[in-house]
Parts: C-alpha cells; sequence; structure tokens
C-alpha cells in the first residue's frame, strides 16, 4: 500500500481546524499534520479536548500522524529579538526576556509530546533555532570554540527535552532547515554528536531546504536512515543563470522573480522527487508524506490540489523481489 499524503496545516494557520479538515479532504488528501499553535493547544490536559480532535479527524475521513512545533521550537534555542514576537504567542513572549521566552518555549515542547501522546501518536516535528545562525558566514573570522559553544548550547537546552520525549514514547524530528542547529548534512551530522545520538532525536526530512544550498539530498536519506522520523513534501526552483539577488535571499520576500531561489508547488521545481520515493523505499520509510506547500506566486488552494495528486501519482510501493528472479526456472 503507497503511503498516506497528509496536508502539512503551518500554512493555514489563519483557518478553524474545522475549515482546513473540510478542505483537506475535498483536496484528497489521506490526513493532515497538525500545525501548532494554530491548531492544537497543547497546554490542555483534559482527555476529551483530545478525543474532539480525533472525532474531527474521523468525521472527515483523515488520518492523524504527527504534530508540528516550528514556530516555538525556534525560540528554544535562538538569540530573541522583536522578530519572535510575530510568531510567538503571549503565553510564550510572556514579559520578552529572553531567557524566559527559551524556558517557556522548551517547556511548550514536551508539552507537545504530550499532547502528541495523548492523540496516540509517536512524533513531534519542529524546529530547534540556533544561538550561532548569524555567524553563517565566517567574517569577521569566526572561531571553532565559538561554533563548539553554539551546539554546547543547543545540547544543554535540548537534551533535557529529549529525555521528556524518550520517557513519554515520542520522538523529536528536527526539519533540518536555515537557522536551526542543522542545515546541511555536515550541521545535521554534528548535531546528533552533541546529543550522543539521543535515541528521541531525529530529522524531518524536507529536500527544498537542501536543494537550493547544493547539498546532496538524496544522500541525506541514505546518511541518516536510521533518523529519518517524519517526511515533508516540498519543491524549490533554482536558476539556471545568475540573479539579481543570490542564494542568501538579499533582504528580499519570498515570491520576488530576483531570487536565484523560490519554494514552488510540487512538481513545478527542481526536486527529483522519483529519486527520493527510491532512497525512501531503499531505507524502509513507511511513514507519512506531508504535503508542506509553499508557493508565493499560487493560489494555496490550487497548489494544494495539485501538491497531493502529484504526491500520490510519483509514490509507489517497493518491489518485493528482484524483477530477474522469474527468469528462473
Amino acid at each position: 500500500m503507497a503511503r498516506p499524503v497528509t496536508l502539512c496545516t503551518l500554512q493555514w494557520g489563519d483557518l478553524p481546524l474545522e475549515v482546513v479538515c473540510e478542505k483537506a479532504k475535498s483536496f484528497g488528501f489521506d490526513g493532515v499534520e497538525l500545525g501548532l499553535p494554530s491548531h492544537l493547544d497543547v497546554r490542555r490536559t483534559d482527555p476529551e479536548y483530545y478525543q474532539g480532535i480525533k472525532a474531527m479527524l474521523d468525521k472527515h475521513g483523515l488520518k492523524l500522524f504527527c504534530i508540528s512545533n516550528h514556530l516555538i521550537g525556534q525560540a528554544i534555542c535562538d538569540n530573541i529579538d522583536q522578530r519572535h514576537k510575530s510568531i510567538l504567542p503571549d503565553c510564550i513572549w510572556g514579559d520578552g526576556d529572553p531567557e524566559g521566552i527559551r524556558q517557556r518555549a522548551a517547556e511548550y515542547m514536551i508539552q507537545a509530546a504530550r499532547a502528541a501522546k495523548m492523540l496516540g501518536l509517536n512524533i513531534v516535528a519542529g524546529f530547534t533555532g540556533s544561538s550561532i545562525w548569524q555567524w553563517l558566514y565566517s567574517f569577521p573570522p569566526v572561531s571553532d570554540e565559538m561554533i563548539n559553544e553554539g551546539y554546547a548550547d543547543f545540547a544543554r537546552r535540548f537534551i533535557p527535552v529529549l529525555d521528556a520525549f524518550q520517557e513519554l514514547g515520542v520522538r523529536f524530528a528536527l526539519e533540518v532547515h536555515p537557522s536551526e542547529i542543522a542545515f546541511d548534512t555536515y550541521s545535521a551530522r554534528k548535531a546528533l554528536e552533541v546529543v550522543n545520538y539521543h535515541p528521541a532525536f531525529g530529522f524531518n526530512y524536507d529536500p527544498s531546504h537542501l536543494g537550493y544550498q547544493s547539498v546532496d539530498y538524496v544522500d541525506f536519506i541514505n546518511q541518516f536512515s536510521d533518523r529519518i522520523f517524519h517526511v515533508h513534501m516540498k519543491d524549490v526552483y533554482w536558476s539556471d543563470t545568475p540573479k539579481q539577488i543570490g542564494v542568501f535571499g538579499g533582504h528580499s520576500t519570498f515570491g520576488d522573480a530576483r531570487r536565484f531561489w523560490n519554494f514552488r508547488s510540487l512538481g513545478r521545481g527542481k526536486i527529483q522527487f522519483e529519486e527520493i520515493i527510491r532512497a525512501l523505499n531503499d531505507i524502509g520509510y513507511q511513514g507519512p508524506l506531508s504535503v508542506e506547500w509553499e508557493d508565493s506566486r499560487m493560489d494555496r488552494e490550487h497548489g494544494a490540489r495539485e501538491s497531493c495528486a502529484f504526491v500520490k501519482q510519483v509514490d509507489f510501493e517497493p518491489s518485493a523481489h528482484a524483477f530477474d528472479a522469474c527468469f528462473e526456472k
């Protein structure tokens, strides 16, 4: 049986969950990936609340495999400033004290794991943030000690979170992404090392964030075959010729046609999804393929519908036997 195709609701946070469920079903999706904090209040501890969420999904014939805590997870390790106020709920921002925000964000991440358990799930995807992302380009020169301290800060803050996840039987899937502690294969390996290959720590695989960086996004699957906990299907286009705005984005907004790269609806960018499906089959990944739809120059309903159809068309089951086995008598 082909893998279920789900819709990540992060980009639909302006709509009530019931409306998103109705749309997801009409677009052809098998389930949803609930994005926090818009579509799930993980601070709730009453079983009736979670039963109500499951009943709503059942009503629309949708499955749930994962919840996502990207926005609040970003604040756990980041250097906090006014940008974060625009994405954090008041319960996390509080009085704006950076360390208080980080600690509340970490506790919220643990609450997300508890909520996942209440929903019968074992995966929470999300971000970690990074105290050293601003040193990506090493000038003035950045010392190894400065980078190592950034990873040590990540470990100090996240290992207690991961320990709590493990106690609950839930795993955290970091979306490898610019502005996170892991943003390519090398930094993902370093993140794994500093948390001592914690069994609750792995990755939410999203090829779009690797492709335009010229990172081998298929090899990433092979490198971390036992750590791919969840998969986002998202496409990106990058130019074959020089552009006015380079790979760093030039302080432009997403969708600006002058950029070297932009996210695009699935099948309209440069990601080779055929190779991704084959690699996922090779490692035995049987989880959902979750469409995180982003294309600033396309209507999102049109994009979600065509992306769902695209994923269902490109996915296929692995062979149960070698093709030439039938040659034998």
